[in-house]
């Protein structure tokens, strides 16, 4: 792994609501290594998603800091894409309009051949070549899913946030779009941190996998996935090793579980 990108260093996050405080992560310390793919699993509530807009720059810490890069995060991020649990597609336009919003919105690729020819490159990399024309009422859930993937990597982000990318699949689709992810990945190395409530998807892509607590949301388990890349999702899940770390797992996660919360 490289050096740390992301330095999350005491952060602590409170939402006041009706004159009541509810503590939504506290205290968590973790260190982000260029180019890794880490993956937070816990029960729902727990904050992981709240520390995503943090990391993005959405939402501002209560107590302590994140770094990106050794900076402050105080503002929106714009080194980070975030590809959020919808897809957020517009319906009214074609696939090639969509992937190319972040284009307009920046000053890359000012002129539109040259955006066309990017979002063309980037449909190819995801599957979706022949599709183009095609409107988000036209297509699967996981073509649209597809698209969303192509639109957050458009502008080439250093890093990838994913709230639940693939949670709303059936899961066949799930497997193969985890795999079309490693596949991205292992080309283009980008940094990863990935929310799921799916234990056996956290454990396929990642190199770490931390484990929250329920609310307040602290880190349990900061856990190394020692199986070999490149990975084949399909397979993987029938080898001895990738058993015992789900079963691991599953052993301490189902703990907060039985608290009152859902994986």
């Amino acid at each position: 792994m490289g050096q740390p990108i992301i330095n999350i260093c005491g952060v602590t996050k409170i939402f006041s609501a009706r004159g009541t405080q509810i503590v939504a992560l506290s205290d968590i310390n973790l260190n982000v290594a260029e180019h890794e793919f880490i993956s937070m699993v816990g029960p729902s509530g727990c904050g992981k998603s709240t520390l995503l807009n943090m990391v993005a720059g959405l939402l501002q810490t209560t107590a302590g800091q994140i770094l990106y890069k050794g900076h402050i995060v105080k503002g929106p991020n714009t080194y980070v894409a975030y590809m959020t649990q919808k897809d957020t597609l517009l319906p009214w336009r074609n696939v090639i309009d969509n992937v190319g919003v972040p284009l307009e919105l920046s000053c890359r690729f000012t002129s539109k051949g040259n955006r066309v020819a990017r979002v063309q490159e980037l449909l190819g990399s995801v599957g979706l070549t022949g599709f183009e024309k095609h409107y988000p009422s036209e297509l699967s859930g996981g073509m649209r899913r597809r698209v969303a993937l192509a639109r957050t990597l458009i502008y080439d982000p250093e890093t990838l946030l994913m709230d639940e990318p693939f949670g709303s699949l059936d899961a066949q689709l799930k497997l193969v779009m985890q795999d079309e992810l490693l596949r991205i990945w292992e080309r283009t190395q980008k940094t990863v941190i990935f929310v799921t409530h799916d234990l056996g998807e956290a454990i396929a892509v990642s190199d770490r996998v931390i484990v929250f607590t329920g609310r307040p949301g602290t880190i349990k388990i900061d856990l190394r996935i020692d199986l070999p890349r490149p990975r084949d999702v399909f397979q993987m899940r029938f080898t001895k090793r990738f058993g015992e770390i789900h079963e691991y797992l599953w052993q301490n996660i189902k703990d907060e579980i039985a608290k009152g919360e859902e994986i």
